[in-house]
């Protein structure tokens, strides 16, 4: 008999950019206000092993605002995991930046 390991690592390794630097990504998503939208959007995050260090949601209408803010992942990884975000149904739109860049001038504009 083999014992087996029942914790998950840590982490999930990025296979695809090993040697990249990590960043903090933030990330901007405009869905559909559905009950279960958000849930769907942070569980691309948990099948990677990964917790946000900030999330912030609020409801305009018809729509959530959803700004998620995460570290230690790199760039690549950050992408890949925007664009599975970006192809749910209820995503409207999605936009990404890394935390030494400046924010988007249209989100710039809409949050002053």
């Amino acid at each position: 008999m083999h014992a087996v390991e029942t914790n998950p690592p840590a982490t999930r390794v990025d296979a695809w950019a090993v040697n990249s630097a990590h960043c903090q990504a933030h990330y901007h998503i405009v869905a559909e206000a559905e009950p279960d939208v958000l849930c769907r959007v942070l569980n691309y995050f948990a099948l990677q092993f990964l917790t946000p260090a900030q999330v912030s949601v609020s409801r305009a209408a018809d729509l959530l605002n959803i700004d998620i803010v995460m570290d230690g992942l790199s760039w690549h990884r950050a992408q890949v995991i925007g664009e599975k975000i970006r192809n749910l149904i209820s995503v409207c739109d999605l936009k990404l930046w890394p935390a030494d860049a400046e924010r988007p001038k249209a989100l710039a504009a809409s949050a002053g």
